[in-house]
């Protein structure tokens, strides 16, 4: 959509209401609201909301679905052993299985005090970018840290020591509404202790990341890119202060430049890559596409480490247990909307709106014709994110640049499901370090180009705010 297009919408969008800002967009639901994944939406509310088949997917493909579910949740274990299939876990790792991160196939935390280990939050690590590498930096986006590569990793295989060991303290962080209720947000400070290797590059940059739930994933990816370009603004020429801006990252199994679409700063183009990476960087594992281990040659006891690789240099993980993986993780289906009639909640949907949080929690999308899974295509979808790169101010910033996304800059994170985490997840921990207890801490975090709609929801009263968060969790 060009920008003299949108803002002749605008305008039109502001008469239809009257021009007036109170005036009620939504009086009902709209036809198929419910449905956020189309035709794929599954239709539970319960603990395994966020860990069931496209409702969509035949009864044959389901028995694939099923298999690539056994490898997302079953151990990996340290070479040699006689369980071939799923051997070579390490020698540096995060966790030994994908469902340790992503619970029930939903949202990490960060590690609570007592916790050995990390688990379901990573810590992400590189230098200040140097032209001196930046073939390096073209193909991972970052210039990784020399000594400890570009993730933390706190386990490892016996007779290898692991990196380091993660912990986040919190200092609160008061916040008022307009009428005078006190909110009291919690400011993380991210540390490192017992450095495995010697100390950090003094100009280490570290962002801590939770793993972010897994449904819709294949809907996304079947997005047009055209689509998500179409609400692009870089430079922000409509004047509304929303500038969001594509990521374009490395792909690396067609080696050039595609539209980034997945992980907290948008740094992966497909699902695959996306597991591919996670393979690696999580539990150590090559795969087809990334065929080393994750040490640096500061780590000789890594480097020197037994490998799960086949006896022909086959890879720890196989060609058919990535496709099988990659199957799963596509089709985990969107669980429907609730509720979306209540007076409550419409009252909310109006001041989502109200508040301008449509801007960049783009509420609908259409899948594209040819999608990678027939199941998926030609969906109407409704995943509330432009999957676009916006300046969410210094408070959320981690100073970390990812590709072309800078230091302030996020992914708009999609809403659906979200109100089913503390069902599926066991709790309420949101933005992309855990640091939010609560939806309305998450909103309350927003900055930059969110900050005006952040003023708005400062002013809500009680009705309001409880009218919003319905909203919120009716998604």
């Amino acid at each position: 959509m060009t920008t003299s297009l949108r803002s002749i919408l605008a305008v039109f969008v502001a008469v239809a209401l009257g021009g007036c800002d109170d005036a009620p967009r939504f009086t009902q639901a709209e036809p198929g609201e419910a449905s956020s994944g189309g035709a794929a939406t599954v239709n539970k509310a319960d603990r395994n909301a966020f860990s069931l088949p496209s409702a969509n997917l035949s009864p044959v493909r389901r028995l694939d679905f099923s298999v690539g579910n056994s490898f997302f949740r079953s151990p990996w274990v340290i070479a040699p052993s006689t369980t071939t299939a799923r051997d070579g876990l390490g020698p540096l790792f995060n966790t030994n299985a994908c469902q340790n991160c992503h619970i029930k196939d939903g949202r990490g935390h960060p590690p609570e005090d007592g916790d050995s280990n990390a688990v379901s939050m990573l810590v992400r690590l590189s230098i200040p970018d140097n032209p001196d590498h930046a073939d390096v930096i073209k193909t991972a986006g970052v210039l990784p840290e020399p000594t400890y590569g570009g993730q933390l990793q706190d386990m490892s295989i016996p007779g290898v020591e692991p990196e380091g060991r993660v912990r986040v303290k919190y200092e609160p962080l008061p916040v008022h509404f307009r009428d005078g209720t006190q909110v009291e947000l919690r400011k993380p400070t991210l540390s490192i202790t017992q450095l495995g290797y010697g100390p950090m590059h003094p100009e280490t940059r570290a962002s801590a990341r939770i793993a972010p739930p897994m449904i819709g994933l294949g809907l996304l990816e079947a997005i047009p890119d055209t689509a998500i370009l179409a609400n692009a603004d870089p430079d922000d020429k409509d004047g509304d202060g929303i500038s969001g801006r594509p990521n374009w990252v490395w792909d690396d199994a067609e080696h050039k430049v595609a539209l980034g679409k997945f992980g907290w700063k948008a740094g992966q183009p497909n699902i695959n890559q996306q597991n591919v990476h996670a393979f690696s960087g999580d539990m150590g594992l090559t795969t087809g596409l990334r065929t080393f281990d994750d040490c640096t040659p500061a780590q000789t006891d890594c480097r020197a480490a037994p490998s799960g690789n086949g006896p022909d240099g086959e890879p720890e993980v196989s060609d058919n247990i990535l496709r099988l993986v990659l199957f799963y993780t596509r089709n985990l289906g969107v669980p429907a909307r609730r509720d979306i009639e209540d007076p409550q909640v419409l009252a909310g949907k109006n001041l989502f709106y109200k508040a301008g949080c449509q801007q960049c929690h783009t509420p609908q999308f259409k899948t594209s014709h040819n999608a990678a899974e027939p199941e998926l295509a030609d969906q109407v979808i409704r995943p509330y994110s432009d999957l676009l790169l916006h300046d969410m101010g210094e408070e959320l910033a981690d100073n970390r640049t990812e590709f072309q996304a800078t230091g302030r800059e996020w992914r708009t994170p999609p809403l659906w499901g979200i109100g089913l985490t503390e069902t599926v997840s066991g709790h309420t921990q949101f933005l992309h370090d855990g640091r939010a207890r609560n939806l309305l801490e998450a909103v309350l975090w927003h900055g930059g180009e969110a900050q005006a709609a952040q003023r708005q929801v400062l002013a809500f009263d009680a009705k309001q705010r409880a009218a919003l968060l319905a909203f919120l969790n009716s998604l």
